[in-house]
């Protein structure tokens, strides 16, 4: 279907997302499709009204979808139909006014202060991969970026007289965000001994600052990877996955009496109530720590 291609490579050129996102979005627009298909055919987006609209998410919920899937699906086709409507292919959008109930927000998982001590315990060592990892943690827990902006920084994005690193995030939004001694530290001696020894091992030349053990740079898949490897050599048992160092940083910042404005402008959130879900964490463990602490009459 021609719309269909057309939007597919608007959001892949104009929105730059990425193919996976592009996929997903293709998916979902396959799956009302094929409901359509199903129940009295297919004719085109454009005969799409209100009654097929509920009944497609009758289906959808009667599936056993969780909350989180049904508004995903519902996010793409209302994307797809505003797309139709920009450039004249439909005159209305019918996922316009569809609105879902809201479930319980699952709170972001983040390390307590002396787990995150813990954590970096496991990078003290000589070894080259040694001195990356810790230059990873440092970098991944003391500025915030997401692991895809931390597995794309390049030499060049590093400033270590200003100490800032020169992000490019979602939607190519560029943002300084800046770095303490601790980092500067670990990427110094990253940079000049441990990236240098594992580079050599490659012909090929490249910026990428992380590096694999065979002088590759190393991609978000295996960022995950390292971080499983470290979590298992410490006494902690939570799951871990790269955003949870990003989760840490904002509420460790937060909860030591950082701005919610300062803390939204280093994480690269465009909206404010993106970033406000990180109060809520800071106020459970206030709570957490009230129920805990707190002398109750007997």
């Amino acid at each position: 279907m021609q719309e269909v291609t057309e939007f597919l490579q608007y959001l892949l050129v104009e929105r730059q997302y990425s193919k996976q996102t592009q996929l997903a979005y293709s998916e979902d627009i396959k799956d009302f499709v094929d409901f359509l298909k199903a129940n009295g055919g297919f004719t085109r987006f454009q005969a799409v009204d209100q009654l097929d609209v509920q009944t497609y998410l009758t289906q959808l919920n009667d599936r056993g979808l969780a909350r989180t899937s049904v508004a995903r699906h519902v996010s793409s086709l209302r994307s797809f139909y505003t797309y139709l409507v920009r450039v004249g292919e439909a005159k209305t959008n019918p996922f316009e006014t569809v609105e879902l109930k809201k479930g319980h927000h699952h709170l972001p998982q983040f390390f307590f202060e002396a787990e995150i001590t813990e954590l970096f315990a496991t990078t003290e060592g000589p070894t080259p991969l040694d001195q990356r990892n810790r230059a990873l943690l440092e970098v991944l827990y003391g500025t915030g970026i997401r692991v895809s902006e931390c597995a794309n920084l390049q030499l060049d994005q590093i400033d270590f007289d200003l100490e800032v690193l020169l992000v490019h995030g979602k939607g190519n939004k560029d943002r300084y965000v800046p770095f303490g001694d601790y980092a500067k530290n670990a990427l110094t001696t990253y940079l000049e001994d441990g990236r240098q020894q594992l580079m050599t091992r490659v012909s090929e030349v490249h910026s990428s600052v992380f590096v694999n053990q065979h002088g590759k740079p190393l991609t978000a898949r295996g960022i995950r990877y390292i971080l499983n490897q470290l979590i298992q050599k410490t006494s902690l048992t939570s799951n871990i996955h790269p955003h949870m160092l990003r989760h840490s940083f904002a509420t460790h910042m937060l909860n030591h009496g950082a701005d919610l404005r300062s803390v939204q402008e280093l994480l690269g959130h465009s909206s404010l109530s993106t970033t406000q879900i990180y109060t809520h964490v800071t106020t459970e463990h206030l709570k957490a720590d009230y129920m805990k602490y707190f002398p109750k009459h007997n």
